[in-house]
């Protein structure tokens, strides 16, 4: 694949009332989170403050084996980047959430997650220390797992993750940069499950790059029943 592939910016807003979603919870700044959504329900995902990357990974909720796959969804597209009417797919090759409804656009699926390690290294050693989404995950599967799906998830569940509202452009070489984000406050993107899932969110607490303007912000995550 053309590693510059990519999708414009294909906006879809949603009609949903949040007076009538029945999971409305916020996430704060540098957060971890984790819920189950059922076949059928809409998830929004809503950047309320703007430039907040949202670190997301999905799991068959019958069994965290089947997860989301960066390498089946991106092949599915034909493109680097989720927008409204993109399908995550799972590592079994298999429709798991569909996008709805997006008025951001855009959306990363190849820059990952940041670590102590990574920081590190892309920025100084005395960021090792720092708090992050890798850190956030291994908190959230740790303490929460157990509750939403068959067994406990580990550290050899954490793969390739979407970071929402992100901006990396992807060069003419194949090189990753990390870019002013492209969201504002009140951006949001909608899934529909197309089977039960359980949702791990890292709200991205980096303070060394652009991703989310320096500054971690809440969000905030509705779930609605479907039609």
């Amino acid at each position: 694949m053309n590693p510059t592939m990519q999708t414009g910016i294909r906006i879809a807003r949603s009609r949903l009332d949040p007076a009538t979603a029945v999971l409305d919870e916020t996430v704060p700044a540098g957060a971890p989170w984790m819920g189950r959504v059922k076949r059928g329900q809409i998830l929004r995902i809503l950047d309320l403050e703007g430039n907040q990357a949202v670190d997301t990974l999905f799991y068959a909720a019958a069994d965290p084996g089947e997860r989301y796959s960066a390498t089946h969804t991106i092949q599915a597209q034909g493109a680097l980047y989720l927008g409204a009417g993109s399908v995550l797919m799972t590592s079994r090759g298999r429709p798991m959430l569909t996008i709805v409804a997006d008025t951001c656009g855009r959306h990363d699926t190849l820059g990952g997650a940041c670590a102590c390690e990574s920081n590190m290294v892309r920025y100084a050693i005395e960021k090792r220390p720092m708090h992050s989404c890798r850190d956030n995950f291994m908190d959230a599967i740790a303490h929460e797992s157990g509750r939403y799906l068959p067994r406990a998830l580990t550290k050899r569940d954490i793969t390739a993750n979407i970071n929402f509202f992100m901006n990396v452009p992807v060069t003419p070489a194949g090189g990753l940069t990390f870019a002013d984000g492209i969201s504002a406050p009140g951006k949001y993107v909608e899934l529909r499950a197309e089977m039960d899932v359980v949702v791990l969110v890292s709200n991205c607490p980096q303070l060394n790059n652009p991703c989310n303007a320096y500054n971690p912000t809440p969000v905030r995550m509705l779930v609605w029943d479907g039609a």
